[in-house]
């Protein structure tokens, strides 16, 4: 029998909890359920699951921090639901490392597809990573070298001046395909498609924040980008002399 997917609902309204979990057991998959996340981690470590799905206002700790905490040990797909709608939330929530966000009150056949399109690029992500590990290529082989960057795809490591940095899968994923089209602009629209999939219900500023993101972490100077470049008015690329 096929595994089904397991999601964590984080959520202290009641009413809202069970109108998430009626519905995502009717779409298949097991559910799970906390009203908070005071203590995520212990309860990962104890019980596994392939999505979050997590309000962003929750007694005790907020949304933000618990994303960032897990964020920090698993690459699992979060998707985040809350009340508030501005776009400072949205970006602050992608910040903490969410992949998606919807907000309330939200329809629940959207919120059923929205999960559905996270789990299907999760799973497919790693589903690369297991071929490539199958693989068991030279590194050296495949490698690609960008300035003082070398990034793996067979291997799905990033090294910048001899230390790994750490990507989450979908940081990874965007990096590599802008290196491996280096010098290609490509638009966010284009981007959203390649990466989150034609599917993915959702808006390109996505995009914008994981290129930050990515930035953060490969960048000498992050508001000076040299590797990932932003061509104002067309899109991203990577710059590869």
């Amino acid at each position: 029998m096929e595994k089904k997917d397991r999601i964590l609902i984080i959520e202290d309204d009641e009413d809202i909890r069970m109108i998430e979990e009626t519905y995502l057991q009717s779409a298949g998959w097991e559910t799970e359920v906390l009203p908070d996340g005071n203590h995520i981690l212990t309860y990962l470590r104890e019980h596994p699951c392939d999505l979050i799905l997590l309000d962003l206002m929750l007694p005790g700790r907020n949304g933000y921090d618990i994303c960032q905490e897990v964020r920090e040990k698993y690459d699992i797909p979060i998707l985040m639901v809350t009340a508030r709608n501005e776009s400072v939330d949205k970006i602050r929530g992608f910040n903490s490392g969410a992949d998606d966000y919807i907000a309330k009150p939200f329809d629940p056949l959207e919120l059923t597809a929205r999960v559905r399109a996270n789990l299907r690029q999760y799973h497919r992500l790693k589903e690369a990573q297991g071929s490539s590990a199958e693989g068991e290529k030279d590194p050296s082989v495949s490698e690609i070298v960008v300035g003082d960057l070398r990034i793996l795809p067979d291997s799905w490591r990033v090294w910048k001046r001899g230390k790994e940095i750490r990507l989450t899968n979908r940081e990874f994923e965007l990096l590599k395909f802008l290196a491996q089209n280096a010098n290609i602009v490509f638009s966010k629209e284009q981007l959203m498609e390649k990466i989150w999939g034609y599917d993915y219900i959702g808006d390109t500023s996505t995009v914008m924040v994981h290129i930050n993101r990515i930035r953060e972490k490969i960048e000498d100077d992050p508001k000076n980008p040299k590797i990932l470049e932003t061509v104002w008015g067309a899109g991203y690329r990577v710059n590869r002399s």
